[in-house]
């Protein structure tokens, strides 16, 4: 955590602390405590130093793992099992004991901690701006590390989920088409090669990396002309199939991105017409990102190389369902999805920022194409932080 910039940007808040009430599962409380509760538990940074406090169950563990400058359990209060009034008590207890009277909190915070906290005489304003999210959008050396590090993982899925796909005969030409399967069905010990077996194949890798996933996308045909169609069923020669891969590290929370198009056998005009302008978008919009430049310029970039092959894009038809129809990428951390935005009114990048860079074509007659790399942004411009080939053919 980057506490300089966490002094910077709650440094205008009118309140003399921000407070958190969130589980783990909330990047921020993540973040700020360095805690990995799975119940909710309060989190308090005030006069520059973050207070914790936790149930008994957890107060050993966050002891030993918390990044806060002060852990306490709720018998510190005279709490640990009672009524919600009770309970209410004591978090104002906690505030107050800090020097705290007034705490700023995100929107996304317990309107029923608020209102608590409110009734007790603690003055509660929300963060509209949500300040937290902007500091956790510029990484540290050791964040940046950390998604490295998971990208490297996801490039092992990515390289079992390609040799799969790759190492499929199909039915009708390297073997007959038989038992009910249709002649152009990929498949892999003469059993269908469905999206379901591919994804099985990447979570298994990502495990074995210390990596995980909920979910993943490896869809084909039609399917993949719909951007977040997760896939299922068999895949077919001659057809592109998206694999997007998003998966977290488990020992440090963060997450990587990335995306490849693969295809078996010969693809259409249009579909290799396609990957060649996806991957010039690409290029384009990489070249755009450096510091100062904002999200929507290199938005911007990628939609221009698409734009000027006659391809429809949200920017010169908001309403239109094929062509490209979605942003150019995301910021990403301890959130799979995260400020910075490349999109229109997307905000200035600055080093540190981690992004994905995805452009991408849809259309269910044709199909669909993403190719998504992962970049840091820095002084001088971008270290792409993939290393993985750039290839339709699957190999």
């Amino acid at each position: 955590m980057n506490r300089t910039r966490l002094d910077d940007r709650l440094a205008d808040i009118d309140a003399d602390g921000y407070l958190l009430d969130a589980s783990q599962e909330d990047a921020n409380q993540l973040y700020l405590s360095g805690f990995t509760g799975h119940d909710p538990f309060l989190t308090l940074y005030a006069d520059g130093e973050v207070h914790v406090l936790v149930s008994g169950l957890e107060y050993g563990r966050a002891k030993s793992e918390a990044t806060a400058d002060t852990v306490e359990r709720h018998a510190d209060y005279d709490y640990e099992y009672g009524s919600r009034e009770e309970k209410n008590d004591m978090y104002a207890a906690f505030v107050r004991d800090k020097g705290v009277d007034a705490v700023s909190m995100p929107p996304r915070g317990p309107v029923g901690t608020a209102d608590a906290l409110r009734e007790r005489g603690v003055e509660v304003t929300v963060d509209t701006d949500d300040r937290l999210q902007a500091v956790r959008a510029v990484k540290t050396d050791d964040e940046i590390d950390a998604i490295r590090e998971a990208q490297r993982a996801n490039e092992a899925a990515m390289r079992a989920a390609e040799a799969l796909i790759a190492g499929a005969d199909v039915a009708g030409e390297d073997i007959p088409a038989n038992g009910g399967v249709e002649p152009g069905t990929l498949l892999r010990d003469g059993e269908p090669l469905t999206s379901e077996r591919v994804t099985e194949e990447i979570e298994v890798t990502l495990l074995r990396h210390g990596c995980a996933l909920d979910e993943t996308i490896v869809a084909g045909g039609a399917q993949a002309a719909d951007p977040h169609d997760r896939g299922s069923g068999p895949l077919r020669a001659n057809e592109a199939v998206i694999v997007d891969i998003f998966p977290r590290s488990k020992a440090t929370k963060y997450n990587a991105d990335m995306t490849r198009t693969f295809c078996v056998g010969e693809p259409g005009e249009a579909l290799r017409e396609w990957y060649d302008l996806t991957e010039r978008a690409l290029d384009a919009a990489l070249d755009a990102v450096e510091p100062g430049a904002t999200g929507e310029e290199v938005h911007a970039a990628a939609c221009e190389v698409y734009e000027e092959a006659g391809e429809p894009t949200f920017r010169t038809d908001p309403e239109t369902e094929t062509g490209f129809i979605h942003s150019t990428g995301h910021g990403i951390g301890l959130d799979v999805h995260e400020s910075p935005r490349l999109a229109n009114g997307g905000e200035e990048l600055e080093p540190g920022h981690v992004i994905t860079v995805e452009p991408g074509l849809y259309d269910p007659e044709v199909g669909g194409v993403r190719i998504e790399d992962l970049v840091v942004v820095t002084e001088d411009g971008y270290e792409n932080l993939t290393d993985y080939p750039i290839r339709f053919a699957a190999e």
